[in-house]
């Protein structure tokens, strides 16, 4: 049974003249690209950077320093933009990551490139979240699937053209243009977001229509009964005289903080740990207590706020929490393909990097293809059957990895990361259409960022689980001679090695791998067991959609 909802709060994002829509796409489209092509451009040009400046031992927060202050703004701009309104966040987050790409361009030593980086991954919070978020607000529920899969081909797009500029740019220029070039993209993002982007009249916030985080804190907010979010009899009459409610912002700025300083010590210690230092040393263990005891902090400053970066509802509401478990362990399996697979490409099969980066590409090349019909799956069987279906194919395809013949063929790889491209697009965006459509426009911001966070947070959680199983069995194959990156090194110099020393590698590097992928099924398994026991059989939409999921 579909709970009653309150027309009218949820397509308000919608009010927007249509005529309008094509610009913003195009400055959605942009700015996505501005985050989608970072990561892969820069890894290209890693070579070139570190003979400039040095830093060999830590050039790796070049992307560690990224990734943390993305996932851990993300929460915040996704409170922010529910509390500010969408377009000042994304604005902020675009004007901020050009000034991290001008300031990265001017580095003069590796530390500052690190520094510069995180005021890079400051902005890319805010434009991952936002936009994703200003996509839902644009559409109704059965067009959603267009813009999404646009987005989805941005990021395909990306990482087949990232690599490729970023190698000539390095090889045929400069490395800093990398992130010079980032600007006038950016700033035809900016010029069309500020020209087009017009947002309907917030809500009002100040007591006349109630707190709905007082309401959420017992697990529902007033979106969830029938007339609330109605003004005031006295809102109503300040609408009438003004032409438009005032909306009194109430920031979080120490439960911001919060969730920012426990996040940071936590990725911290997923990133580096087993890394820089092992798992069980002093800074491991200082860096885990330390996320403990600000966690617990946060609970604490996140309960007495009256308008929490992170609210409870957040948690205490079966659909989000289901869908923000399973895109956890989403984050979780796609470390095997994207991080394993192009050292299985190159080590195993043999590959240069430009065809093991082919073998991965194909999975980014169907997932926004199977998402942009996923509509007309959804429409139909619903938003939870949808995604088991894609998620129990991708079980299967995870599974069917290890049992690739030794050495084979890359198209069979290539193969299966088409076919789990294409699982996965059928499993990621049901889900998330599916929860945007389950929560008002004063919401959306919130718990798509919250979405976007699990996930993020999966992967980093991913990228040391499966590093310290690909480590470990290498370790029983190899004794301790080296982890993938060394082994890669080796068999890229197979002059050095006999025959049998390169074979030894090769089955070593195939049976780490193999793990990894085994493991990716198991939380594929651990999506499939959450959405089966705790998602609903459907999907709580607002009244405007409750219709296009039956």
């Amino acid at each position: 049974m579909t709970e009653p909802y309150v027309k009218g709060v949820a397509t308000a994002g919608r009010d927007a003249p249509p005529a309008r829509r094509g610009p913003v796409v195009a400055a959605l489209m942009l700015g996505m690209g501005l985050a989608a092509i970072d990561g892969t451009i820069v890894s290209t040009a890693v070579p070139q950077i570190v003979g400039d400046l040095g830093g060999l031992s830590v050039f790796s927060w070049l992307f560690s320093g990224y990734l943390l202050a993305v996932t851990v703004t993300l929460p915040v701009y996704g409170k922010l933009s529910d509390t500010c309104g969408r377009k000042p966040v994304l604005i902020t987050g675009v004007v901020l990551f050009l000034i991290g790409s001008l300031l990265c361009a001017g580095a003069w030593n590796m530390a500052s490139l690190i520094a510069f980086r995180v005021v890079q991954g400051l902005g890319g919070g805010a434009l991952q979240g936002t936009i994703q978020t200003i996509a839902a607000d644009l559409y109704p529920l059965k067009e959603r699937p267009k813009i999404q899969a646009k987005l989805s081909s941005v990021w395909a797009a990306s990482s087949v053209a990232g690599p490729a500029a970023g190698g000539l740019l390095a090889g045929y220029a400069d490395w800093r243009w990398i992130f010079l070039i980032n600007l006038p993209v950016g700033l035809v993002a900016l010029w069309l977001i500020v020209r087009n982007l017009v947002e309907p009249p917030r809500p009002a916030t100040d007591g006349t229509d109630g707190a709905h985080a007082r309401v959420a804190g017992a697990g529902r907010s007033r979106a969830h009964v029938p007339g609330a979010g109605r003004p005031h009899a006295a809102a109503r009459a300040r609408v009438a005289r003004t032409g438009a409610p005032r909306a009194r912002v109430r920031v979080d700025w120490p439960g911001a903080l919060a969730v920012f300083a426990t996040g940071a010590l936590l990725l911290t210690a997923l990133v580096q740990g087993g890394v820089a230092w092992p798992w069980l040393s002093a800074p491991s263990l200082g860096l885990f207590a330390g996320a403990a005891a600000l966690g617990a902090v946060t609970v604490v400053v996140e309960r007495r706020a009256a308008e929490p970066i992170i609210p409870g509802w957040v948690w205490c509401r079966r659909t989000i929490a289901a869908v923000n478990l399973a895109l956890g362990a989403l984050g979780l399996l796609m470390v095997a393909p994207t991080v394993f697979l192009p050292t299985y490409a190159q080590s195993v099969l043999g590959l240069g990097p430009i065809a093991a980066g082919f073998v991965l590409s194909v999975m980014t090349l169907s997932w926004p293809i199977t998402a942009a019909f996923s509509n007309r799956v959804y429409s139909r069987i619903g938003f939870r059957l949808t995604a088991v279906l894609g998620i129990s194919i991708a079980l299967l395809l995870l599974l069917a990895f290890p049992f690739l013949p030794f050495p084979g063929e890359p198209w069979q790889p290539a193969l299966l990361m088409l076919l789990l491209g294409g699982a996965l697009g059928f499993f990621q965006l049901p889900l998330i259409v599916g929860v945007q459509s389950t929560v008002p426009y004063g919401e959306r911001g919130t718990t798509t960022a919250s979405v976007l966070f699990c996930r993020q947070v999966g992967q980093s959680i991913g990228a040391a689980v499966f590093g310290a199983v690909a480590n470990g069995v290498l370790a029983s194959r190899l004794g301790d001679s080296g982890d993938l990156d060394t082994l890669a090194r080796a068999l890229d110099d197979p002059g050095s090695l006999t025959a049998t020393a390169i074979d030894q590698l090769r089955r070593a590097v195939d049976a780490a791998v193999d793990h990894v992928f085994v493991g990716a099924a198991g939380a594929a398994a651990l999506a499939l067991l959450v959405l089966l026991t705790l998602a609903p059989r459907r999907f709580p939409v607002l009244k405007e959609a409750a219709g296009d999921e039956d």
